[in-house]
């Protein structure tokens, strides 16, 4: 099945010419056997050991820019469309081409492959679990470096995508210019941090220099910086009414685990569940999901105390950004207690069981003859299994 690739699409290190370095020595002497010995025309089965969601393309793309540069051809038979859904230990495409110009190839292709499909395959979930929820992904400060940088945003994006077509709103945007692409803008969103707060002495003052500066733009303000939450939120509306009763303004809940929102404890946090979703906490929960419906930090508790203060106070229009460790668990918690949230901020799609994130490339053909260790025979072909092994 042909792959797309987009024009946006790039190339990442290292550098064709850098592969023996990065590889495997094992592969770089593999490589120099087959070409004293005779090269022969090789077929791997690249899968995973867990369901994902098929993300290729940075892999594929980088593929291309190898073949090109080695004056060769490889040829990528993907078995399943770019966000579709992959089964464990289903092979995602077939790679072909000179043993001699891949066998150094594998160790890099491998990297490309394995973490993009796993965290799609969490901002896929994320995203179903919170369908009417938009997303923005704010991965970029988790990660090592730009090439995860680049390859958690995009596979955010094909997450998102696959959620959107059954429905989810996904993820509408990250935080920064260098991977907007991936989510079809030209540059990252965000308004600021917890560091202006601190510069500039108060929560409302911050939000007047921000507005000062980009007074076209949409107020989203951080309001769990001096810890009062509600009362900074309530100051910040009150100052800018305008905006507020235009939906132009947003308080963003990041609250640190360590305590909870202002104005609530245990007590009262169930007490405001009970007002508002007392389904959510009357059957058994585990510790985590307690913790998400009413422990510290942003709780739905606390987002729900949030919507009833701002609306209590006349600002039904200003909306509520949630943060802090939205991972697939969290906003299923969210959704069951319809959590008021108008946007969540998250960066937690990175897989954070990395062993599950490593993907295999194994031969499955020589010469167009199947044979593959044992113990793999389901990475051949259908009718290669049913012949047996060459």
């Amino acid at each position: 099945m042909p792959h797309p690739i987009s024009p946006g699409a790039r190339s990442l290190p290292p550098a064709v010419e850098d592969i023996p370095a990065w590889t495997d020595s094992y592969f770089n002497r593999t490589r120099a056997v087959v070409e004293k010995f005779g090269d022969c025309r090789v077929t791997y089965a690249v899968f995973l050991r867990r369901p994902v969601i098929s993300a290729p393309r940075l892999a594929t793309t980088w593929l291309e820019a190898v073949a090109a540069r080695r004056e060769t051809r490889f040829e990528v038979e993907l078995m399943h469309r770019e966000g579709d859904w992959v089964g464990a230990g289903d092979p995602i495409f077939y790679l072909s081409g000179s043993f001699a110009q891949l066998a150094d190839v594998e160790t890099i292709l491998l990297q490309k492959v394995g973490p993009a499909c796993v965290a799609a395959h969490n901002a896929y979930q994320m995203c179903v679990e919170l369908p009417q929820v938009p997303f923005l992904a704010m991965e970029a400060r988790h990660c090592a470096g730009a090439e995860m940088q680049e390859m958690m945003a995009y596979a955010a994006a094909i997450g998102s995508a696959s959620a959107q077509r059954e429905g989810a709103k996904g993820f509408i945007g990250n935080a920064n210019d260098a991977t907007a692409h991936w989510f079809g803008a030209a540059r990252g969103r965000g308004t600021m941090p917890h560091a202006l707060i601190g510069y500039a002495g108060s929560t409302v003052r911050a939000a007047e220099m921000f507005h000062e500066t980009y007074p076209g733009e949409d107020l989203t303000v951080l309001v769990d910086y001096f810890g009062r939450e509600v009362t900074d939120s309530l100051a910040v509306c009150a100052r800018f009414p305008e905006l507020a009763a235009a939906g132009r303004m947003a308080v963003r809940l990041d609250t640190h685990g360590g305590r909870f929102l202002e104005g609530l404890d245990p007590g009262e946090s169930y007490a405001v569940l009970e007002r508002h979703a007392p389904q959510a906490v009357r059957r058994y929960r585990s510790e985590t999901e307690l913790r998400h419906l009413v422990g510290t930090g942003v709780s739905a508790a606390a987002i729900w105390r949030m919507r009833e203060a701002l609306d209590d106070a006349g600002f039904p229009k200003v909306r509520i950004v949630a943060s802090s460790g939205f991972g697939v668990r969290k906003c299923r918690v969210m959704a069951e207690a319809k959590a008021p949230i108008d946007v969540v901020g998250t960066g937690s799609f990175i897989p954070d069981a990395w062993y599950e994130t490593y993907a295999t490339a194994d031969i499955v053909a020589y010469d167009g003859v199947p044979r593959v260790k044992v113990g793999r025979e389901f990475l051949l072909r259908n009718g290669a299994r049913r012949r047996g092994q060459g």
